[in-house]
């Protein structure tokens, strides 16, 4: 397993469109991922899920993968959270 604390860098936070952007990075590998705000965990693969958990600005969330290809899915979504989701 692969685990790495993310900082939402964004100032509108995870809303629609950074969901969408997760969700769909996500699916690109085969590796199970995971996002954990406070004591809820989420299926990163799942814009619903993703948006369901009110990430603000500021908001740090650890992001879990466990499979083949682990260490590739955490360094994409990791890249995603540090462009701002390409907002700002």
């Amino acid at each position: 397993m692969t685990e790495k604390l993310l900082t939402v860098r964004n100032r509108a936070g995870i809303h629609a469109r950074p969901a969408a952007l997760i969700a769909q990075t996500s699916n690109k590998f085969v590796s199970e991922i995971t996002l954990e705000k406070d004591s809820a965990t989420v299926n990163a693969k799942s814009i619903m899920g993703v948006i369901t958990m009110a990430a603000g600005y500021n908001t740090t969330l650890t992001l879990r993968a466990e499979g083949s290809d682990e260490k590739e899915a955490v360094e994409a979504i990791y890249n995603l959270f540090e462009s701002k989701f390409e907002e700002e």
